[in-house]
């Protein structure tokens, strides 16, 4: 697991069921700059969302449909579902410092409609 689009996808697979202090003890680099506004900065922050996210919604689940890297960032597309068939997809941007661990994400999340005018899928 040399890339760094393996190490973001191992990395918030593991936040997101359920272990993320592992997964920034793992994966994380000495800062850690968040820019998702319902997230504090900081790793503390970020486990204590998540370990948050894993009490409230247990069954939640995700796919990672996609993953892009170019030079020190990594893009992955996802497929997330939440209590009561929730469909979100989201994009999630990681940077990496020099020593191939995570210092800086951006996201964005956008509920999946029943309907679409293109009847296009969001993937």
């Amino acid at each position: 697991m040399n890339k760094n689009k393996d190490k973001a996808i191992a990395f918030y697979k593991m936040a997101y069921e359920g272990a993320p202090r592992k997964a920034t003890e793992l994966y994380v680099g000495i800062e850690y700059i968040q820019h998702n506004p319902a997230v504090g900065d900081g790793t503390e922050a970020f486990i204590d969302y998540f370990e948050r996210m894993q009490l409230e919604y247990p069954d939640k689940s995700i796919e990672f449909v996609r993953a892009i890297e170019e030079g020190d960032l990594v893009a992955l597309h996802t497929h997330q579902t939440w209590p009561n068939n929730e469909q979100y997809v989201t994009m999630d941007f990681f940077r990496f410092d020099t020593n191939g661990k995570i210092v800086e994400h951006w996201d964005s999340i956008q509920e999946i409609p029943n309907t679409s005018k293109n009847g296009n899928s969001m993937y």
